[in-house]
């Protein structure tokens, strides 16, 4: 059965203003923030692993991560000019998280309501009457990943680039690790992605959350995640750092543990936009 906005949101709440006086101020209003203490991290993450084990999703990310490693990783290793690329287009893979994660954010959203899920519902965002707001802002976030590997290649340019273009991956690797150009750019370009990432994570840490959830638009999406994170920033600090510590664990036995990080952090986005933005 189709469901109404009512039925998806649940219903408006009421105040002693007059009806039209309501109705002004709802559309005029934006979602309300509230403040989370760093202890709400720890309980995000373990709601979301209940809801990864209610709807396990794993095969569903190694079929769209595999593929798409794959490719990077045998370009970069035939040489050529996306070999200097190879880490940072495996690292700005994050970036585009969000759009990834939406279906894992349905999945969380039909739980809460007390419905029976499957893996099948994270394709129910196809279906959102948001998904033109949602294209939206994939498309900014794709912007902001293009940006990155921009920055990445004028970096690579302007340090090791200026010395050699090594023509193996073992010769790029000794460049990297065993001259202070190489140490420039590994210094230089982490300093530039941890920009983006915290770039991305206050665009982006309620958002979409927030567009599968209510009637709102994505400029009222973004605005909100920004002043989610202004009110909460040792909260989202903590958030952004456990993200990056699992994002790290889960892609050192080759890749494999993002199946289930990815998804775990999926929920927990979800979580932590409940605890965030007041209902």
């Amino acid at each position: 059965m189709a469901e109404t906005w009512t039925s998806r949101h649940g219903a408006p709440a009421t105040t002693g203003a007059p009806v039209g006086a309501q109705a002004g101020a709802s559309a005029a209003a934006e979602p309300a923030i509230r403040r989370i203490a760093v202890s709400d991290i720890g309980d995000a993450l373990r709601l979301g692993w209940q809801d990864f084990l209610a709807a396990p999703t794993q095969l569903l990310f190694l079929g769209l991560l595999y593929p798409l490693i794959g490719f990077i990783a045998a370009r970069a290793t035939a040489g050529g000019d996306l070999m200097p690329l190879f880490y940072p287009l495996l690292a700005g893979l994050s970036i585009m998280g969000p759009v990834a994660a939406l279906g894992i954010y349905e999945i969380s959203r039909r739980r809460e309501r007390g419905w029976a899920v499957s893996w099948l519902d994270a394709f129910a965002v196809l279906r959102s009457p948001a998904i033109l707001s949602i294209v939206a802002l994939g498309l900014m976030l794709l912007v902001i990943f293009g940006l990155w590997v921009l920055a990445a290649q004028w970096i690579y340019d302007a340090t090791l680039g200026a010395v050699a273009r090594p023509s193996s991956v073992e010769e790029f690797t000794n460049l990297v690790f065993n001259t202070p150009e190489g140490w420039r750019l590994i210094l230089i370009g982490n300093a530039v992605g941890f920009l983006f990432a915290v770039a991305v994570l206050a665009l982006t840490v309620v958002s979409f959350p927030l567009l599968l959830d209510r009637d709102v638009g994505p400029g009222v999406a973004v605005r909100t995640s920004l002043r989610a994170v202004a009110a909460n920033p040792v909260p989202m600090a903590a958030w952004g750092l456990t993200v990056a510590v699992l994002l790290f664990a889960g892609s050192l036995p080759i890749f494999i543990g993002l199946a289930v990080v990815m998804p775990l952090l999926g929920h927990g986005t979800w979580h932590l936009y409940r605890k965030v933005v007041e209902s």
